[in-house]
């Protein structure tokens, strides 16, 4: 028998933090102070304390001497950074799962996830926080179905722990670019094509375009944001 522990209160107090910085309600270089989230959500200071520590550790905040935890800022050299690692994990997970079920009808579940995100990307035709948050959630909801057929814990672990840091990029992208939203579409269509096909190597080089196309979108924003 399996047993489930439930959240820790530290590390949903975590994601609540954690969705408001991805979502920019808490901007780069805002104090989080320890005092006022207990006060603001009934808990103790301790577990803001350990929460903080969480989001430490997946790049959201930095904690610094008798000032306190703080909002990480994007800069363009934490988004290269960011970028280099993610994309090429994600093609790993691409053609393991190509090469362990082409042909396989357990392929068809992830097809069917894909279109589901395809459909949704499509029928958003907004920018800002509700369209983006659909789109992100669909996405890495194919991610999710991907790792059970994969069965590397340890792809699945390391994947997951960039999660945070790779939403808060695609916030902003999506945010800021009304294009987007229709790219992601298109991206997943190519996606659920190559998949189908059993072409890892048509798989990985639509992962890799999509990534770079993302990654330029979201420094273009910080370049600006730097020069205004």
């Amino acid at each position: 028998m399996t047993f489930q522990a439930p959240e820790s209160l530290s590390e949903q107090i975590a994601q609540h933090l954690g969705q408001r910085i991805v979502t920019r309600d808490l901007k780069p270089g805002s104090r989080i102070q320890e005092l006022k989230v207990a006060s603001d959500l009934s808990v103790s200071r301790g577990s803001v304390r350990e929460a903080l520590l969480i989001l430490e550790r997946r790049h959201l905040v930095e904690i610094f001497p008798r000032r306190g935890a703080v909002v990480s800022s994007l800069t363009v050299s934490s988004v290269n950074n960011l970028y280099d690692i993610y994309i090429n994990l994600l093609c790993m997970l691409g053609r393991k799962l190509v090469e362990r079920w082409a042909g396989n009808a357990e392929l068809g579940g992830i097809l069917g996830r894909v279109r589901e995100v395809e459909a949704i990307a499509r029928a958003v035709n907004s920018t800002g926080p509700d369209a983006a948050e659909k789109v992100i959630e669909a996405g890495f909801e194919v991610m999710l179905y991907a790792y059970r057929l994969v069965e590397n814990p340890f792809l699945e672990e390391t994947l997951e722990n960039f999660r945070p840091a790779i939403s808060r990029t695609y916030f902003v992208a999506l945010e800021n670019f009304r294009g987007g939203i229709g790219q992601t579409a298109v991206f997943f269509q190519q996606l659920g094509e190559a998949a189908l096909s059993g072409d890892a190597d048509r798989l990985e080089s639509a992962i890799q375009a999509f990534g770079e196309h993302q990654r330029q979108q979201v420094l273009s924003i910080l370049m600006e944001e730097e020069s205004a």
